[in-house]
């Protein structure tokens, strides 16, 4: 016979850091409307940054959103804390580094019954006493996911248990990223969504910018993200260095990514390592022509010559090759563009990730 512990709603805590990364990006998606669940999502405090622009929009979305500071890793976890013993969650799904060592310490601290670590990328900056807290916490986890292969190897390379380690591929809303333009309608043009950080490689695609101006084709190139202001500056002047700032044109933050990938034929994740390049899927689903670097993360997302291209890392010859060729090639760019989008469709829709999460809350419900 059904309890009230069975039929009431599974309260799952979904804990991130406030900034605008792929990890964010990923915990919303996961939270809102779902039947059998009731979430919230809690905010870690970025120092420079109001969060409450950004809590209100979640917030008319219908989320329940709560944030606390960041300071101080113990200010964090207290105030994770006292938040756990209010709302009572089932699960605490604690995302990203180092949010995942604070946030599973306060649902321990709290005692929430069930804690998920969910790893985003494939090198994070552990050092040696985070990873022994990592390893001290896997052995109190019920579950550590990593968004993709090459992730969930990296964990069990240092060390966190195999047998609580396992794969979600993440997804993304694809209803948000259908205003793509025909590809005859497209601008000759190349966009790179991702903020500037040690991790992305934007520098390589300057230079490649650079080697086609030699050659006397100028395409522009959008690069869409926020980050470091350090990294930024170091971009703006490698390219006023290679004489290309006019046509390397730094936005920031893109309120409206979907319509500027929509309207442009390539978009480029040049990087050093990813743990799964959401921005290279958005552009692909978005019908842009897809072009990664040949490295952990990436390689998961395409397949070369068929749904999208990858280049050597940090060649910039090799990317000036081969966006060289796909606009003086539209009929090939094109359709790589297409089954790109077809292949997006059907391994990384936001629904089959919210699906694989509810599985594994509930196998031991």
């Amino acid at each position: 016979m059904a309890t009230s512990q069975d039929t009431r709603p599974l309260r799952v805590l979904h804990f991130v850091s406030g900034g605008f990364s792929g990890a964010t990006q990923v915990a919303i998606d996961l939270c809102g409307q779902q039947p059998g669940q009731e979430t919230l999502l809690v905010l870690r405090r970025r120092a420079s940054v109001d969060p409450t622009p950004r809590v209100q929009a979640l917030r008319a979305q219908g989320l329940q959103v709560e944030v606390v500071p960041r300071w101080s890793h113990t200010v964090t976890i207290m105030a994770l804390k006292r938040i756990c013993r209010e709302w009572k969650p089932d699960v605490l799904v604690a995302h990203g580094f180092s949010e995942h060592l604070w946030g599973r310490y306060a649902g321990l601290a709290a005692g929430v019954p069930r804690l998920i670590h969910v790893e985003h990328n494939v090198r994070e900056r552990y050092g040696f006493w985070r990873l022994r807290k990592s390893l001290w916490l896997a052995q109190r986890t019920e579950r550590i996911i990593g968004v993709s292969q090459a992730v969930r190897d990296a964990l069990v390379r240092l060390g966190h248990p195999a047998d609580r380690c396992t794969v979600v591929l993440n997804g993304i809303e694809l209803s948000r990223w259908t205003q793509g333009r025909p590809w005859n309608e497209r601008e000759d043009a190349i966009v790179m969504p991702a903020r500037f950080a040690g991790q992305k490689d934007h520098f390589t695609l300057i230079r490649a910018a650079a080697l086609m101006a030699e050659q006397g084709l100028r395409p522009t190139v959008y690069l869409a993200g926020e980050g470091k202001s350090s990294w930024r500056q170091r971009a703006e002047a490698l390219a006023r260095k290679l004489g290309v700032d006019q046509q390397v044109r730094f936005m920031g933050h893109v309120s409206n990514l979907p319509e500027l990938l929509g309207r442009v034929k390539l978009c480029v994740l040049s990087t050093h390592y990813e743990g799964l390049g959401l921005g290279l899927i958005e552009g692909m689903a978005s019908g842009c022509c897809g072009i990664g670097t040949d490295v952990e993360g990436v390689q998961e997302v395409l397949t070369h010559g068929e749904t999208g291209f990858l280049v050597p890392h940090e060649d910039a010859q090799a990317l000036a090759q081969t966006l060289t060729r796909l606009l003086g090639d539209p009929e090939t760019a094109s359709r790589v563009a297409e089954a790109g989008r077809s292949h997006v469709h059907a391994v990384f829709d936001r629904r089959r990730m919210r699906q694989q999460y509810l599985d594994l809350f509930l196998q031991n419900r």
